[in-house]
Formats: C-alpha cells, structure tokens, sequence
C-alpha cells in the first residue's frame, strides 16, 4: 500500500497483495453541498461535473470491476444511482461540501462499504479526512487505485492517506468515460459542458493557489485531438467544452493548432480559464475563431498578483484603465468575459480597493465582476501556512469554505465589520439595477445577456449579498466569534441550522463531531519543521 508518513507529503511504499476479486464499485460526484433553490442554481449545477472520478470509473472497470456512477447537489442524486451495496465507493469533494462527503461515508459504511475521498478536499484537510473515511487520496494515478482495491479494507478507527508522487501523464479519453458522462449530460437541459483538459499544474507562482506548486504539463496533443474529433461526432445538442486547466493555453499556438487539425474551426464551442497575458487581439480572433464563447481571466488584485497580466509593476487606477481597455477589446471576439478578482490579501488596505473595483465596472460594463475572499484551504497553497502560522486562520465550518461567500483568513488591514461593510456596498453596487443593465447592453449575445442577468440576479444580487451580510453577524455575535476564533467546540445554532438543512435525510448520518475541524492542523502536521516549509513554499530561502 502507498501512504504518506506522518508529515502527509512524504510518500512510503508498502505494497500488500491480495487475490483481486470482483467488486461493486461506486464513483461519487458531489457537485454542490444542497439542492439549488434557484433556476440559474439548477441550470448551473451539472456543468461542475469533473473529470478524475470518470477516469477513476475506467481504470476500475479495466480491472475487472463493475462500475456505477453518482452525482449529487447534498442530499438529492442529480444523474445516475446511488447504491447502498457498493464493496467501494470513491468520493470526489471540494472543501465546500466536505460535510456532505462525511454523512454519505458514514451512511454507505454502515452498510459495509469502503470509502475513499478525493478531489481538492482531501488534499487540503488530509488529517480531517482519515476521521471519516477509510482512504483518503492526493495525487491520484492509476496504481493507487489499483493498490486501494486490492487492499479494500474497511478501517475500525483512522484511515489511510495515500498519494501518487506526481499527477498521472496520462488520462483515459473522453470516449472511454462517455458512459460515466452521459448521465449528467442528459440531465444539463440547457447547457451541457463536456469537461476536457489539455495540460495540468500552472506556470504562474500566485502564492494563495493550490496550482502554484503543481509543475506545469501538457497532455498528449494527439489524444486531445482524438477527444475533439469523438466530441464532434457526437453531435451533443447545445453542448460546449469546459477546458479544466488550472490556466488555458499556456502553449497557445500549439492548443490552437492541434484544435484546428482536429476539427473545423468553430464547430465546436469552447469556454476556458486564462490570463489577461494570452488575451492580445490576435488571440482574441483565432480563438472566436476556434468557437471560444467563454473566457475567465484573473486580474485578483489592483495592487498585486500581476503576472497573469503582465503587469507586475502596474497598480492602482492605471492597472484599472489598462484591463479594462483589454476587457472590452476581449469581449469584442468573445462574447462572454469574466473577470475574477480576489478581496482581503494583504496588500489591500481601505477603501480603495473596492472603490477601483466600481470604476473598473463603469469603464468595462460588459464584464462580469467574479468576486472571491481570500480563503485558507489547509496546507495547499504557499501562504497558507504562513496565515496559521501567524493565528490569522478561522474556524470556519467546511460548508462555508466557498471563497466566492466566505473568508476564513483574518484581513491585515481591516477589522472584520469594516471589511465586510466595504463588501457589501461593493456588491450593492455591481449588482444595483443600473449596473445590470448597464452590462446587459454591453454584451452583444443574446445567451450571454439572459445568462449574465439571470445570475446578477440570483447568485449575485440575492444569494452572495445575503450570504455576505450573514457573515458580518457572526462577527457581531460573541458566541459565533468565540467559536470561529477556537474559544469553543460548541458549534453555534446559525452553523448547525445551516448545514442541517442543505444535507436533508443526510443530516443523521453526518458523523458526531464533523462540523468542527482544527484550522491550524496542517502546521501543526510539520512540528519544528514548520517554519522552513514556510520559507521554502514562500520561495523565500533561495535554495
């Protein structure tokens, strides 16, 4: 068996072999932590299926395994089946719908399955995970899987971290993982994303992402070409591709020509996440004219992080007026642009950032302001270590650790009543009536006006404004601060209310204990080696 020593990054190898028998195998997809209540919610909900809990269902099935598929919003199936008479059961999480993952392992373990949690959760909150489920996995390539079947051992206390050393060089096509596709395909009634990937990792150093210390890879041209080709004949109605790389087009020419020797430019639609320093003109055409209809390019900050622009030394107003003049060159090819800019880093201070925020909408109307706080996701990112290190991280419940509704990082430069007041008045604002019509007439599409105000309205206006005053209460209220600040277990009623009601008939199998987690559990995982991986995930050593 691979697992990780007691630090959860070094890799150990300890193989014990077993017969392979024949299993039940279970692939689950939590796609969000409750049901939508709204129509864009809905519509929404099935373009964030994602891509390793498929080729997982393949490697298994290579195996010699039977294979069924599940995808859920909290407590409700989505698309496909969940069985109660799994042998196993992979579970892929976000940190944001952690306490759904606990209550479906607890529940399929009372019935003897095995469980095992992947995606981005386990390899923020490792040490959290093992409580709850039997293997919990970081890097994951084809022989770890292999190495948990063969093992499948139900734990009586802690489980198993494994991981791979790298991310896998390979993954299995789209044709292979179209039967594990197909059932959330059919239930997306408008639009139905196709999720593919071109390369892993990112070559940009942000110090607040998990990507920043992936190595940066291409995957195969020929097998993309190969899933373009398979795409294409399927003939998917309204369907686009969702291109998962971490950053889009690193290699630009070459993604561009292995697309254009692939199929006929513009037959199918795209939509990807890349920076503002690939978006010149002459991109901008050839990708409209590789059917491009959506881009999500990072500004982040107006004082920092401006390498995905280039523009590392320019800050303030001229940033503002630089990416907003590219802004509305970019939306002039494609149709929708989304900015995604993040709120509480440390180079913020006062009014000005949210101020330059509203000026950058009134020059760029027609981009969609995406708004994140900065959030602390256990050990996965450089600063993260730094920000516990320093007792700046919160105790806030998993089903909060969404950056787009929450911040678990204490701002530097703000108190917490001040820094939700300027956020709230920043969102009144992109969302005010006058600005939804504004960026209604300044798109040029249709699709993307209905889209874009559908959203305003519903995530932005409505359920990221109400979410946003809430927080600045639990601020307000000593019980919920003391809690939040680890004065106290006792989880407070606004939490647990919460929670109770996104998870449904799932709320009595979520395990005694799961709502609280230690904050600061990944430093504390390094002992006296601590402030060294600080420094060195900081890249502050020289070494």
């Amino acid at each position: 068996m691979r697992k990780a020593s007691s630090n959860w990054t070094d890799v150990v190898i300890e193989t014990t072999w077993k017969p392979m028998k024949k299993l039940r195998v279970g692939i689950i997809d939590i796609l969000g932590k409750s049901e939508s209540q709204s129509a864009y919610g809905s519509f929404i909900q099935a373009t964030y299926a994602s891509i390793m809990p498929q080729v997982i269902g393949v490697w298994c099935e290579e195996m010699g395994h039977d294979v069924s598929i599940a995808y859920l919003a909290g407590p409700r199936v989505l698309a496909g089946e969940l069985r109660d008479d799994l042998d196993i059961a992979f579970v892929s999480s976000y940190t944001f719908t952690a306490q759904v993952a606990y209550a479906v392992s607890a529940y399929l373990r009372s019935k003897g399955t095995v469980t095992v949690i992947g995606g981005p959760h386990p390899r923020s909150y490792p040490e959290d995970c093992v409580k709850y489920f039997d293997y919990a996995v970081g890097n994951c390539d084809k022989s770890v899987v292999r190495d948990i079947l063969a093992d499948c051992t139900q734990r009586s206390q802690e489980g198993t971290f494994v991981t791979a050393p790298v991310h896998p060089e390979h993954l299995c096509s789209i044709e292979e993982r179209w039967k594990f596709l197909q059932p959330i395909l059919d239930m997306a009634k408008i639009i139905k994303a196709v999720p593919v990937v071109g390369s892993l990792g990112c070559p940009y150093t942000c110090s607040f992402c998990r990507d920043a210390l992936v190595p940066y890879q291409t995957l195969n041209f020929e097998a993309l070409q190969a899933d373009l080709r398979f795409i294409r004949q399927k003939k998917v109605p309204r369907s686009i591709l969702s291109w998962h790389d971490p950053n889009f087009g690193i290699r630009f020419n070459d993604y561009m020509d292995a697309m254009e020797e692939a199929v006929p430019p513009g037959s199918l639609r795209s939509g990807a996440g890349m920076s503002f320093a690939l978006l010149g003109e002459h991109n901008c055409k050839r990708l409209r004219h590789n059917g491009f209809k959506v881009v999500l390019p990072g500004i982040e900050s107006w004082f920092d992080m401006g390498n995905k622009s280039k523009l590392r030394s320019t800050k303030g107003r001229e940033k503002v007026e630089r990416i907003a003049e590219q802004a509305n060159m970019v939306l002039r090819y494609i149709p929708y642009v989304q900015g995604c800019l993040i709120f509480g880093l440390d180079a913020d201070e006062g009014p000005e950032p949210f101020e330059l925020t509203k000026q950058f909408a009134e020059l760029a109307p027609g981009l969609f302001p995406n708004l994140s706080l900065l959030t602390c996701y256990g050990g996965n990112a450089p600063d993260n270590l730094a920000y516990q290190r320093d007792g700046r991280v919160l105790r806030v419940p998993f089903h909060f650790q969404n950056q787009l509704h929450s911040m678990n990082v204490g701002p530097k430069n703000y108190t917490w009543t001040e820094f939700y007041d300027h956020t709230i008045d920043l969102v009144e604002y992109l969302f005010s009536n006058r600005m939804l019509w504004r960026r209604f007439r300044a798109v040029h599409s249709m699709g993307t006006r209905i889209e874009q105000l559908s959203r305003g309205v519903s995530t932005g206006k409505k359920r990221l404004l109400r979410n946003l005053v809430d927080q600045r209460s639990w601020f307000k209220d000593p019980s919920t601060a003391k809690y939040l600040k680890g004065r106290t277990d006792e989880v407070p009623e606004v939490f647990s209310r919460r929670i109770e009601s996104s998870l449904g008939w799932l709320w009595k199998w979520l395990p005694e204990g799961a709502i609280n987690h230690d904050p600061n559990a990944a430093l504390k995982s390094l002992g006296s080696e601590a402030d060294l991986q600080i420094e060195l995930k900081a890249g502050k050593t020289g070494l």
